[in-house]
């Protein structure tokens, strides 16, 4: 996509994108297309939020999602029994608290819809018992204060979930993510930052214990991809190199020799914009 154009609201850029034939498994890959409970019920079923679920197996009560945009992980967390409040600043009917509103009403959900951003949560402290916040913190304008923020209203003993997160490995790292993101040209928006810096500011806020999840070590980073379809194009790109698909398939067909692999690879993973996960937890 070398298309130049920005746009002034998210919302036009996502309509544009949506109206391009070749970018049409992008805009499933990130659940862009409608109808929008359809997208939710897609995403409740991915293998990210398979994982997502099985790190809140055990949680109930009450959890808030930031920068919850179309809702679709609200309606995940209200399916699995959570009393939800969705934060989205942008009130957009096709990317913003509106079309959370309507999502709620379709699916018959307890989904209340906050407009505000994450740097100032309007809600008491100990408010909830899960916070949940998908690729939220490299959009933050205030880090530090945004992961405070977030320590504030969760209750002692409570859960943040922080996903899919772009890390790079120096700050000279950050234009080429930019360049190369397929999104960010339209509307600008993106960022990432050093590992340390998101652990620090996590340290910082209090949590008193955070779970790195490495790019390639959890299906909540791997996501549009699977271990199976993550095989599959290994397999691929290396029968182009070598032509002995027969011979790569049957290598890497046990699951226990591609996870070994890929916790090798992970070693040396330092693509700019790699995704990272966050699991904290409040003493």
């Amino acid at each position: 996509m070398n298309d130049e154009r920005k746009f002034t609201t998210w919302e036009e850029a996502v309509v544009w994108l949506r109206n391009q034939p070749d970018q049409h498994q992008l805009v499933l890959d990130a659940f862009y297309d409608d109808p929008l409970i359809e997208a939710a019920k897609r995403y409740f079923q991915s293998t990210e939020w398979q994982a997502i679920a099985a790190l809140l197996a055990g949680r109930s009560g009450t959890a808030l999602d930031v920068g919850a945009g179309r809702g679709i992980a609200s309606y995940a967390l209200a399916r699995s029994g959570f009393a939800v409040t969705a934060l989205e600043p942008d009130s957009s009917a096709i990317v913003g608290a509106a079309a959370i509103r309507d999502l709620a009403i379709q699916a018959q959900l307890p989904i209340r819809v906050v407009e505000e951003f994450s740097e100032r949560l309007p809600f008491d402290d100990a408010a909830f018992d899960v916070v949940f916040a998908r690729a939220v913190l490299h959009h933050t304008s205030d880090l530090e204060g945004a992961c405070r923020e977030m320590f504030r209203v969760l209750r002692p003993g409570g859960m943040l979930i922080a996903a899919r997160e772009h890390v790079i490995s120096k700050e000279a790292d950050l234009p080429q993510f930019l360049a190369q993101h397929p999104l960010h040209h339209l509307y600008g928006g993106e960022h990432a930052f050093l590992l340390d810096r998101y652990t620090g500011a996590l340290t910082a806020a209090g949590f008193s214990a955070i779970d790195t999840l490495a790019p390639l070590q959890s299906p909540i980073n791997l996501f549009p991809y699977t271990l199976d379809t993550l095989r599959a194009a290994v397999v691929a790109k290396l029968t182009r190199t070598i032509p002995a698909g027969p011979v790569w398939r049957a290598a890497l067909a046990p699951r226990s020799v591609f996870v070994s692999l890929l916790s090798i690879a992970g070693r040396f993973d330092n693509r700019p914009g790699r995704l990272y996960s966050f699991v904290c937890r409040k003493a």
